[in-house]
């Protein structure tokens, strides 16, 4: 289907997806307790700290973010994937509350932010044809990632210490992520482009917007109230999945097999989305992307049973796999690829900022004594208001052309 170059692309984009784990909540809630234990603090503390931390990564992802946009995405990789280790490395010596503030800051900044930011968008301007298979093939590293580490994670907690586990982390990526990237994109530029053997036909050129130019575009704005819903509540799921575990007496095993339905339903959404994308356009799904999502909340509150947790978390999988190939190829269709990369950044930005949102949310929500259910109640009511404004500009979604 793709030629040796495309091939390489998307590879590249499904290796650093599945990196970018190590700075996703669902991993990182995996150490929740431990770290906790070690410094002696609540539920809503540590909330507080990763929100803030997370906060403080999606200010600093808007600069260099942009910064795809000007350098070899060989030389912009290398810079990522030695934050990355870094970053694994330095968690692995958290000591102190100051220093789990750090620590956070630079696995939310490195692994959610820059490995996705890198992955994405690379993919989306690299691909225009089947920019929509191409993107459902990149996240499937992550889907792959949320399949198989909760369970390994877990099963390692069992007889290795939280921070030896942190270690091998760094070792991993320092050594092998450098040999990936330089083996797949050392021949791809800024310009460089799909290759296709379908001949190409005339067409009507886009607009193609600048950072500045689509701050001004309200359109933006209401899309991204739909596009952040996912990560928001998702995030604070995974953050307080031990939270979620206790208030529902499920096992201690229930959300770990819980993320192989979430993982399993992310695939097929993902790869559904990729054909409907590059046959109908991102625009025209995009208002059926967090119906799902509304449904969990629902589940969330109405239910108890060990089984609804496989039901809540699967449906989230389905708004997870539909909203990661639409947040990077909606913006491309609307607003083009020339400057994507700053583009990307804001975005990337504004999703990591509605994680730090969900997680300090959820944190004082519990703090002031709310269940989880009335917590499922007001997820909902904050998706259902994001849907109805989304559905008055369905109609307003297409891009300006020359």
């Amino acid at each position: 289907m793709f030629k040796s170059l495309n091939f390489k692309v998307i590879l590249f984009g499904f290796i650093f997806t599945f990196f970018s784990s190590f700075g996703q909540s669902f991993f990182l809630g995996l150490f929740n307790s431990s770290i906790r234990d070690a410094l002696s603090i609540t539920h809503g503390q540590f909330g507080s700290i990763y929100a803030s931390a997370t906060l403080l990564s999606s200010f600093i992802l808007v600069w260099v973010g942009k910064k795809i946009d000007d350098f070899n995405i060989l030389k912009f990789a290398s810079y990522v994937i030695a934050l990355l280790a870094i970053s694994c490395f330095l968690f692995s010596k958290i000591s102190s509350i100051v220093f789990l503030f750090f620590s956070i800051f630079l696995m939310r900044l490195s692994g959610q932010g820059l490995m996705s930011h890198t992955a994405t968008t690379t993919i989306a301007r690299f691909f225009e044809k089947s920019r929509g298979r191409a993107l459902s093939t990149t996240w499937l590293g992550l889907s792959l990632a949320e399949f198989i580490l909760p369970l390994l994670i877990i099963f390692l907690l069992t007889f290795v210490d939280w921070r030896n586990i942190w270690i091998l982390i760094s070792i991993f990526v320092i050594v092998v992520l450098p040999i990936i990237s330089f083996s797949l994109v050392k021949n791809v530029k800024l310009d460089s482009r799909e290759a296709s053997s379908i001949k190409e036909i005339e067409k009507k050129e886009i607009k193609q917007w600048k950072r500045i130019e689509v701050l001004k575009d309200y359109r933006f704005y209401i899309i991204c109230l739909s596009m952040l819903a996912m990560p928001s509540i998702a995030t604070g799921t995974f953050v307080y999945q031990s939270f979620i575990v206790s208030s529902k007496n499920w096992g201690p095993y229930v959300i770990a097999q819980s993320f192989m339905v979430y993982s399993i339903l992310s695939v097929i959404t993902l790869f559904l989305s990729g054909f409907l994308i590059d046959k109908f356009s991102s625009r025209k799904l995009l208002i059926y992307m967090n119906i799902p999502l509304l449904f969990s909340t629902l589940v969330l509150y109405y239910f108890d049973s060990p089984i609804s947790s496989f039901c809540f978390l699967g449906l989230i999988g389905i708004s997870n796999g539909l909203s990661n190939v639409l947040g990077s190829a909606t913006w491309a269709e609307i607003y083009g690829v020339k400057y994507i990369g700053s583009i990307k950044a804001l975005t990337t930005a504004f999703m990591v900022f509605s994680t730090a949102l969900g997680t300090a949310s959820f944190g004082i929500l519990i703090d002031k004594s709310f269940s989880i259910e009335q917590i499922a109640l007001v997820s909902g009511l904050y998706v259902l208001i994001a849907i109805s404004l989304l559905f008055l500009i369905k109609n307003k979604l297409n891009p300006q052309y020359l």
